[in-house]
């Protein structure tokens, strides 16, 4: 038995964890807890396949545990978040009937907040169709699933830690959730070749977006906070098509 092959799925493993109690703590409403938890597991998603080149090994088994991790802390976790904020706005909102469930009463919210699991139903396509492409070695073909996640998770904070008001009547209102929902879903699964941020060489010719990229988000990050989380993932797919029609032209 090959120890050294087996390290980078501890890391993998370590992701799936994270992942786990992401979710839990997404269902008791402790959206930061759930967005450290979730960076946490993207972070170990990175490192996985670092530690995996880094230590010259691969394998089957590591790379079908890296989806099945992702699927949890990059599709149900986003998933859980976005039912939960059209659930609440459905609840908060006027005519909401009572029914019993488990011998209590609860809020009747109805079918509508079940469409926030579009997303990770999206992912986990995405991450089945990943570990058969073999042209995504070097950059992406549709949306990342963690740019995906790490947009979902940066909502509610947007909402506890911004005083814009109107990113805060955007959040409370379920068309433009669910518009982001169908939208984030076909960007995952959609034929748009995306740049990764990996780094053959550190020459400013050959890496330009990539380093604007950087210098940008660093910037939104710093005057903007939270709301910076979800405006670089815009940024980033913009910038994609600008490189992709450059590349082309």
């Amino acid at each position: 038995m090959n120890i050294k092959s087996h390290i980078p799925n501890l890391f993998t493993l370590a992701n799936l964890f994270s992942g786990t109690i992401a979710a839990m703590h997404a269902v008791l409403g402790h959206y930061e807890l759930t967005a450290i938890f979730v960076v946490i597991g993207i972070f170990f998603d990175f490192l996985d396949g670092f530690i995996a080149r880094l230590l010259g090994v691969s394998g089957e088994i590591g790379k079908q545990l890296d989806s099945l991790a992702d699927v949890v802390t990059s599709g149900l976790v986003p998933g859980l978040l976005m039912f939960l904020l059209i659930k609440n706005n459905v609840i908060n909102g006027s005519n909401v009937e009572m029914k019993i469930a488990f011998g209590q009463f609860e809020p009747d919210f109805g079918y509508l907040p079940y469409i926030a699991f579009l997303l990770t139903i999206a992912a986990g396509y995405r991450l089945a169709k990943f570990n058969l492409d073999t042209r995504q070695s070097d950059s992406f073909i549709g949306m990342p699933t963690p740019a995906m996640s790490l947009f979902i998770i940066s909502l509610p904070l947007i909402y506890q830690f911004t005083e814009i008001e109107v990113l805060r009547d955007m959040l409370l209102n379920n068309n433009y959730l669910i518009g982001i929902t169908v939208v984030l879903s076909i960007l995952m699964n959609v034929e748009l070749p995306l740049f990764s941020l990996k780094f053959k060489d550190f020459s400013i010719k050959k890496n330009f977006v990539k380093y604007l990229f950087l210098i940008v988000s660093i910037l939104m990050i710093y005057f903007l906070k939270y709301p910076a989380v979800p405006l670089i993932i815009i940024f980033y797919v913009l910038l994609s098509i600008v490189e992709n029609l450059f590349k082309k032209n």
